[in-house]
């Protein structure tokens, strides 16, 4: 069985209100397929005489979400006492946000990898990444409780966010580093959390002619990249 997932937005022309809708979209289902998503337009609006009268463009953005399959059954898992407390806090916080998800666990010797599937992530992952960043910090919380050095890194992910979002902000970095050498003047990146600007410092560590530091207080604490 297939469902189909639509919004409708509006906006001050027909083209501003699909992007809209388009983004409305890629909230409630991250890495959404661009190409599959249908529009009707409801209404191309009017601007009305100086101002008078204006009316928004009014469209309903579409797309077929994929089938719906009934898991089967799974073995239980023989988690270590690390990975159930995880496990335990990130259902919890699931619950109380109302989003159904299952849990992957990946363990190695360093780390500790919790991986969220599901459908309606984008309440999971939120604005540049700030809900799965406080899940993280949380789930990272209970495991060290306690356990003095012997403890690993938690990461929590979704749908390959964490990837994505590495992925874009080295791009971000490298492009301001050099403008920081082009320009000699030190450049400063948007507020991001803590997990983002710790992204931003290593990308740049080995860079040649600059280097990074954190200003503000949070949450609006920012990488500045000082040429040297």
């Amino acid at each position: 069985m297939t469902e189909s997932m639509q919004v409708e937005a509006t906006g001050e022309t027909v083209g501003e209100a699909k992007w809209a809708a388009l983004r409305e979209l890629e909230k409630l289902r991250p890495g959404i397929d661009k190409a599959a998503v249908r529009f009707q337009v409801v209404s191309e609006g009017e601007r009305g005489l100086l101002g008078v009268g204006f009316a928004p463009a009014r469209v309903v953005a579409s797309v077929e979400a994929a089938p719906v399959v009934e898991e089967p059954e799974r073995a239980p898992v023989d988690e270590g006492e690390q990975a159930a407390e995880v496990r335990d806090v990130v259902e919890h916080i699931l619950d109380a946000i109302g989003v159904r998800a299952q849990i992957e666990i990946e363990e190695d010797d360093e780390q500790m990898t919790a991986t969220l599937v599901g459908r309606e992530l984008g309440l999971v992952i939120g604005k540049h990444g700030q809900t799965i960043d406080a899940i993280q910090y949380l789930a990272n919380a209970v495991v060290w409780r306690g356990r003095g050095d012997e403890r690993k890194a938690v990461v929590v992910d979704a749908a390959g966010y964490r990837a994505r979002r590495e992925e874009a902000l080295a791009s971000i970095a490298n492009r301001s580093a050099e403008r920081a050498v082009s320009t000699a003047r030190s450049v400063e990146l948007e507020p991001m959390t803590a997990v983002e600007r710790k992204v931003v410092h290593v990308c740049l560590k080995d860079y040649a002619g600059v280097v990074t530091r954190s200003e503000g207080t949070e949450p609006n604490r920012f990488v500045v990249i000082d040429p040297v």
